[in-house]
């Protein structure tokens, strides 16, 4: 059966195609062809590995009817403390020929509750600037709210920082919509 849940120790080599594929079809012309060109399914495997015996609470996946995961995300604690958000959603990646079909809807919003579990109440996410799906999170309800570059493989990028000041809204929303993100 299709859908989201958390993320495993024996998902980290799909996880990492997923992000290598998304990454080499959404950042190209974005970052630097040598940045896309390098990256390793091995090697972000052994990353996403390492990531899921550590602390798997926050990585989400979403499983196609057959099994096959085709999205994830990651979430947790704001990292840049000097920023006036609790949660910070760090991933959020769905296969090019899976978009518009509700995954990343469905992922963003068990991160949302994830975050809002933990008493993370106000939320961010850094997007690219150049990014097309950017606007996916004014859709979900973000608001644009900082802009400043941010180093991506060793390059200084331009960066949207989207912000949730309230996500329960956001899935009080979608829940009375008929969109449940429980697996």
């Amino acid at each position: 059966m299709s859908g989201v849940r958390l993320a495993r120790p024996v998902d980290a080599q799909a996880i990492a195609a997923v992000e290598v594929e998304t990454w080499r079809t959404t950042y190209a012309g974005i970052l630097p062809d040598e940045v896309l060109v390098g990256l390793s399914v091995d090697g972000r495997t052994r990353h996403w590995r390492t990531e899921l015996e550590r602390a798997p609470k926050g990585i989400w996946v979403w499983r196609d009817n057959s099994g096959a995961i085709s999205g994830f995300g990651q979430c947790g604690r704001q990292r840049d403390l000097s920023l006036p958000f609790q949660g910070e959603i760090s991933m959020l990646y769905v296969q090019t020929d899976a978009q518009d079909n509700g995954i990343g809807r469905q992922l963003l919003l068990a991160l949302l509750a994830t975050l809002l579990a933990s008493d993370c109440r106000t939320i961010l996410t850094w997007v690219l600037r150049s990014n097309p799906s950017r606007y996916f999170y004014d859709h979900m309800g973000a608001r644009a709210l900082l802009e400043r570059q941010i180093p991506v493989a060793g390059h200084l990028i331009d960066a949207v920082g989207y912000g949730w000041d309230d996500p329960s809204l956001v899935l009080d929303r979608w829940v009375r919509s008929g969109h449940h993100w429980a697996p």
